[in-house]
């Protein structure tokens, strides 16, 4: 779901476009200098499927994770259009009717084309800028793509919380967003990585790099 900006909010999202491009060219200058800024890891999921992190340090300030899903297997969607297909030959068997199989034919085209525009997503990115906020996109597998910016002064902390799924506990990363009107109270939670479902090992890994963040924001906003 897009978060649809005010005039404000738009003039703070091309603010932080024009972050991340300066963020991006000192990347390119500190690489030779300081080592490599980028790596990636292999993770799986609560299901047990392969995870790919990568890890992108502009800046002490500036910090990127991509978490890229598994692709869109062959051998399931071959599973699945010859299980519509054959269940409509069934049905043309009994009826004689040939707009069965052109229904069915118009049915798996369109379910894929809603899957893969509404559903499967490839990647998941979050980009956390502590002077200015938290952005999270979703790339899905059509090549749409789905942002949410969260301003850093509506953040009041990042934590690994727990949750039933599936008849067991998982873990899940959120955002704590403060209350307007009374900051010490958490207005909403904000789930993050909610497609892929990485397991906790790897949400350590981002949770570590998040709370370096915020207590670098909170350490340049207290200072005189």
């Amino acid at each position: 779901m897009v978060t649809r900006l005010p005039e404000a909010g738009l003039e703070r999202a091309r603010r932080l476009g024009r972050a991340i491009a300066v963020e991006r060219r000192a990347v390119r200058c500190w690489r030779p200098s300081r080592g490599i800024m980028e790596d990636e890891r292999s993770f799986s999921d609560i299901c047990g499927g392969r995870l790919a992190l990568q890890r992108r340090y502009y800046s002490p300030s500036c910090r990127e994770f991509c978490l890229s899903c598994p692709r869109l297997s062959l051998r399931s969607l071959t599973a699945v259009t010859c299980t519509v297909w054959l269940a409509a030959y069934g049905l043309f068997t009994l009826c004689e009717n040939s707009m069965i199989l052109s229904a069915a034919i118009f049915i798996t085209l369109l379910g894929l084309l809603g899957y893969l525009h509404f559903v499967k997503i490839d990647q998941e990115t979050l980009l956390i800028i502590d002077s200015l906020g938290i952005q999270m996109t979703s790339s899905y597998a059509s090549g749409k793509e789905s942002t949410t910016f969260i301003e850093m002064g509506k953040v009041k902390d990042i934590v690994i919380n727990e949750a039933i799924y599936m008849q067991k506990v998982i873990y899940y990363l959120c955002i704590l967003l403060k209350d307007p009107v009374e900051p010490h109270r958490i207005s909403q939670v904000v789930p993050v990585f909610q497609s892929a479902k990485p397991r906790l090992d790897c949400l350590i890994e981002v949770y570590r790099s998040c709370q370096e963040i915020l207590a670098h924001q909170k350490a340049t906003s207290t200072s005189p």
